[in-house]
């Protein structure tokens, strides 16, 4: 078997025991920024470096197909683009928590909770590259705070 022929048996296996689908992602995807585009926490980051948003979405899509199902579809390098943004633990909470909400929201339990359990890993692995990006090494259970490193949020 191939690596391509074997990424496609696991993306299948995924999609059948979670009912996740291309489609599914979409909608989450879409769904979950129109939301940040209304949030009063995250809106003002996300504004001030995404002009055209139909890119970045499609780019969403890729990623999430790639975290959710295994497709390989994302090529990209999400810490990099990560660090240089002014977020910390107050960003990741409301992220997560609207994340959440949009995966509740849309999909069945097992979706939810596949989705759900990446974008907690997700979180806590820019939320721990963005602190040490700072120079904040964090202890295990400690949050990033933007005032231990000196800046501003």
């Amino acid at each position: 078997m191939t690596g391509a022929e074997r990424r496609e048996q696991i993306t299948a296996e995924i999609s059948e025991r979670t009912g996740i689908t291309e489609a599914m992602i979409e909608r989450v995807v879409r769904t979950f920024y129109d939301r940040v585009r209304e949030d009063a926490v995250l809106a003002p980051i996300f504004e001030a470096r995404i002009h055209d948003w139909e890119p970045h979405l499609r780019q969403m899509c890729a990623f999430w197909s790639s975290v959710a199902l295994m497709s390989g579809r994302y090529q990209g390098t999400p810490m990099v683009k990560h660090m240089k943004l002014p977020v910390d633990a107050e960003h990741f909470d409301r992220w997560l928590a609207l994340f959440e909400a949009t995966a509740r929201d849309l999909c069945p339990p097992e979706a939810e909770a596949h989705f759900v359990e990446r974008a907690r890993r997700i979180a806590v692995s820019l939320e721990l590259g963005i602190a040490s990006g700072a120079g904040v090494l964090l202890g295990r259970g400690e949050r990033f705070r933007r005032q231990q490193a000196g800046g501003q949020q």
